[in-house]
């Protein structure tokens, strides 16, 4: 069974092209803000999830704080586009699995939501 991965972000395109480097190895499902993010994680099984950190209203590291309270413990990779290594910093801190800056190489995330999964990196055919 294919592992399902929820990519979080409020950039329509930054959703779409994260999909279409994933979708040949997992199902994946977008959320365009926090408070979606988390509606799905109460009604899907989601095997990792790929975190926005500076998104309007929720922003991906209040996201995970609620995770968190919630007692979600599905891993967590959080994607950024900022320079902030506060940011980033925080997000370890608080038990992310890892973080990829934007603009990333379709390889190198593949690398790493292998490695968050547990799984054989993935290659790209």
């Amino acid at each position: 069974m294919r592992k399902r991965i929820l990519v979080v972000d409020d950039d329509a395109m930054n959703l779409k092209r994260t999909q279409m480097i994933l979708e040949k190895y997992y199902n994946v499902l977008l959320a365009e803000s926090g408070r979606e993010a988390l509606k799905k994680i109460n009604y899907e099984k989601i095997d990792l999830i790929l975190l926005d950190i500076a998104m309007p209203i929720m922003d991906g590291l209040e996201t995970f704080k609620l995770m968190k309270e919630d007692d979600v413990d599905t891993p967590v990779i959080f994607l950024t586009a900022s320079g902030y290594e506060d940011d980033v910093r925080t997000a370890i801190n608080l038990g992310a699995a890892n973080y990829l800056k934007k603009p990333f190489f379709p390889q190198e995330l593949l690398k790493r939501v292998a490695s968050a999964l547990g799984l054989e990196e993935q290659e790209e055919q």
